[in-house]
């Protein structure tokens, strides 16, 4: 009996090498885009797009040792592909950035490539970790999310998701070491170094981040302190949250040394959660305040190209708008256990244009979810989200209605 009790903990404390989970996705995207849009000169309207996503996540664990490894399999096809090569992400793609062109390892293979679709596979989790009494240690690409934000978030630098995006279940990883120390108050600072490659792929602290924050508790509010240096700017911020009766106040701000000037960013948002009518329902509301955006309303391509500070943070995937100041809204109504539905707005104060989305998630059955959106852009010519300017023969980047279809098996 001894024996058999002490190979069963020794069984309990390694498990070198474990099938955890993973998933399937099909995806299908409808795009619609007026005739004096740019877009459909290229690829006409309506757009189809269909996309798959297999992910396969394994670790394993030994004492206070483990590793993970998370591999994709992505097919991506439509009219959209090539297009989206040149574009930012709209926030309906699945993965985010996928190329490693700028990452420390280069861990993704395009198995093929045309003009309309691109099959690829990578590893998007392969880390090392160390897991103590008081100390977390990991290197490797994985990921991690800071900041209060709850739709729009100045302080989550590292690979945010667009505030747009449907599907937020995985971010996208970034090769890094990560460590936490957990003091016996609760409070807890957290570390966090990325190295990335340069243009002529060499490892270079110009385009590395390091960031160091300490998490602390107060009597009825949490607090968070941040010191960084992002991509050669030096960076501070903080923020926290509070109870304000039965509802949540979070806010962040931060202070980014910036090409030319200091420039402040903010988001202060607010949510609540009651019963209405036997169901449960979610609000969130939101500000925020984009010192990086332009001032003026007329988001012109000259204007925009003379902002190098916003184009780089875009282009690099950690910006999302061009103006100053958001508000955003969203309701999560639980109409049953297993089907939600959420309306989402997004409106850009500067020039009044906003971006309206109902969101539905149904879990069909067992480890079956459906995930659908309809989107619609409101706004005149010339405005966000009404269609930016080209000086393209008077045409814009406006696109109309889309629609969103996601159908997930998990195992």
């Amino acid at each position: 009996p001894c024996a058999t009790l002490l190979l069963a903990a020794t069984c309990a404390q390694a498990q070198l090498l474990d099938f955890k989970s993973g998933h399937v996705k099909g995806q299908y995207l409808l795009g619609t885009y007026p005739d004096d849009s740019l877009l459909r000169e290229l690829i006409g309207t309506p757009s189809h797009d269909f996309n798959g996503d297999l992910r396969l996540l394994v670790d394993g664990r030994k004492n206070s040792w483990s590793w993970q490894a998370d591999y994709q399999f992505i097919v991506r096809s439509g009219d959209t592909v090539n297009i989206g090569r040149q574009l930012p992400d709209n926030g309906l793609l699945p993965g985010g950035n996928l190329e490693d062109d700028r990452r420390l390892m280069d861990l993704t293979h395009v198995i093929s490539e045309t003009d309309d679709r691109v099959i690829l596979h990578r590893l998007d989790r392969l880390h090392l970790g160390y897991a103590g009494d008081k100390a977390v240690a990991r290197i490797g690409r994985q990921a991690v999310s800071w900041g209060n934000g709850l739709i729009y978030n100045p302080v989550d630098f590292f690979n945010p998701f667009d505030p747009a995006a449907v599907d937020k279940e995985y971010k996208t990883g970034d090769d890094m070491f990560y460590g936490q120390y957990l003091q016996d108050s609760g409070n807890d600072w957290q570390f966090v170094s990325v190295q990335r490659r340069d243009e002529d792929d060499n490892v270079s602290t110009d385009v590395s981040s390091t960031a160091l924050k300490f998490h602390g508790f107060g009597l009825q509010w949490e607090y968070d302190l941040l010191l960084a240096e992002h991509y050669d700017e030096f960076m501070l911020g903080a923020g926290g949250l509070l109870n304000v009766g039965e509802s949540v106040v979070r806010s962040d701000i931060t202070l980014t040394d910036g090409k030319e000037e200091w420039v402040t960013s903010l988001v202060l948002n607010w949510s609540y959660s009651w019963v209405w009518g036997g169901h449960n329902v979610s609000a969130v509301a939101e500000y925020f305040y984009n010192g990086f955006g332009l001032r003026e309303s007329d988001y012109t391509a000259d204007k925009i190209r003379e902002e190098t500070d916003l184009v780089d943070r875009i282009v690099r995937g950690e910006l999302f708008t061009l103006g100053r100041h958001y508000v955003a809204g969203s309701l999560l109504l639980e109409l049953t256990p297993l089907l939600n539905i959420t309306p989402n707005l997004f409106v850009n104060l500067g020039d009044s244009s906003a971006l309206l989305q109902l969101v539905m998630q149904w879990d069909l059955a067992q480890n079956w979810q459906l995930l659908g959106a309809l989107s619609a852009p409101l706004g005149s010519s010339g405005t966000e989200y009404g269609g930016l300017e080209t000086g393209v023969d008077d045409l814009t980047l406006e696109v109309g209605p889309s629609l969103f279809a996601q159908i997930a098996w998990y195992f």
